[in-house]
């Protein structure tokens, strides 16, 4: 008999990382277990309509499934059409989001041991419509029911699974993200006209539950001394980044979106502070890896950012408090070295990758079958 433990990983468009959190996730997880003898398949999205073909990356079996387009209702049909092939084998599955969970009763019905992440709460972003917040919710449910085991990334994610499903199926494993030191280069830095320790980054979707706007003008109320970098795509045709172009003052400098690992890594690392404003989810990737960077902190004051900032961080809950944190922190050198200290000490407690992914291992050894 094959003993090897074998994993299919489900909700994502593929390895390696190209579009989220989760992408990101997927690429760690799967050869960390491949080191550790497991067989691991991941499902990846492909624009066309060829038939499925197989390769492999890293050791990783990739399964490649074509769909028209590349928008949201393709990666639904895509969801849908992953599901199907997973639910032609026995292999246990980790499906990475519920956006599509209706589908996993397929496998539940097929008794394949199936594990949810259920993200953040997915519903209650403000970006969405009537139509997507009912999905997302409807959603929500499906995978709380549906999934052998859950896993919430989040403490609060965790208590607010137990009001839909039975405590005892509820894993909570956070996100990770690499340690980023003093050596990274400074190059990228210095190329887009940055100096180190002259500027506070935000790293974020241009969304409202994502405080951009408040932060844009908090920042902009007068003259800092330092540049707010701003990462991410802002589009004069869409109405809310056209408001929050209009607010900023000329400090705030909108770098658009930047993905190259050594060039974000150099920003973290050498920015004088993170601001996250970020209101819906669990553990943020965006600001974990914050931490990693040993970045000072000023996040939005909720439930789900305390938790993974910790009292190390500064929070606030309006334009007022961000601007009068933002006068009185950028005036005291020692308040934020002390928070960037609190940062590096919060991520060892409970963010490295190594951590992360030995969790993830034992709890996935626990659903495989006897």
């Amino acid at each position: 008999m094959n003993t090897q433990p074998t994993l299919r990983i489900l909700g994502i468009r593929g390895v390696p990382a190209a579009h989220g959190g989760f992408e990101t996730f997927a690429e760690r997880l799967a050869p960390y277990l491949i080191e550790r003898g497991w067989r691991v398949i991941v499902y990846c999205q492909e624009e066309g309509r060829s038939a499925p073909w197989e390769d492999r990356w890293n050791g990783v079996e990739r399964v490649h499934i074509g769909v028209e387009g590349d928008g949201a209702a393709s990666t639904v049909v895509f969801d849908w059409k992953a599901t199907l092939h997973a639910a032609c084998h026995r292999d246990p599955c980790l499906t990475l989001g519920y956006n599509t969970a209706v589908f996993c009763a397929l496998l539940r019905l097929r008794g394949i041991p199936n594990a949810i992440n259920m993200d953040g709460i997915e519903w209650a972003r403000d970006k969405w419509g009537a139509m997507a917040k009912t999905w997302f919710w409807l959603n929500d449910w499906a995978g709380s029911w549906l999934g052998n085991r859950l896993v919430a990334d989040h403490p609060e994610i965790a208590r607010h699974l137990e009001t839909r499903t039975a405590a005892r199926k509820i894993e909570m494993i956070p996100y990770g993200a690499d340690r980023v030191g003093d050596d990274v280069d400074v190059a990228p830095l210095l190329a887009l006209g940055l100096e180190p320790g002259r500027y506070l980054s935000l790293i974020a979707r241009p969304e409202p539950e994502n405080s951009v706007l408040e932060v844009v003008t908090a920042f902009s109320r007068r003259p800092r001394g330092v540049t707010l970098a701003v990462l991410g795509n802002y589009r004069d045709s869409h109405p809310y980044q056209r408001a929050v172009k209009a607010a900023a003052g000329p400090e705030v400098r909108f770098l658009g979106a930047i993905y190259e690992t050594a060039t974000v890594q150099a920003l973290r690392r050498h920015s004088l502070a993170y601001l996250h404003g970020h209101r819906v989810g669990g553990t943020n990737p965006s600001l974990v890896e914050a931490l990693g960077a040993g970045n000072a902190v000023i996040a939005h004051d909720n439930r789900f950012n305390r938790w993974v900032a910790g009292e190390g961080a500064a929070y606030f809950d309006s334009v007022d408090t961000l601007a009068q944190l933002l006068d009185r922190l950028l005036a005291d050198g020692a308040a934020l070295a002390g928070m960037r200290a609190a940062s590096e000490a919060r991520f060892a407690q409970a963010f490295t990758w190594p951590a992360v992914l030995a969790d993830y291992e034992r709890f996935l050894r626990a659903m495989q079958r006897p």
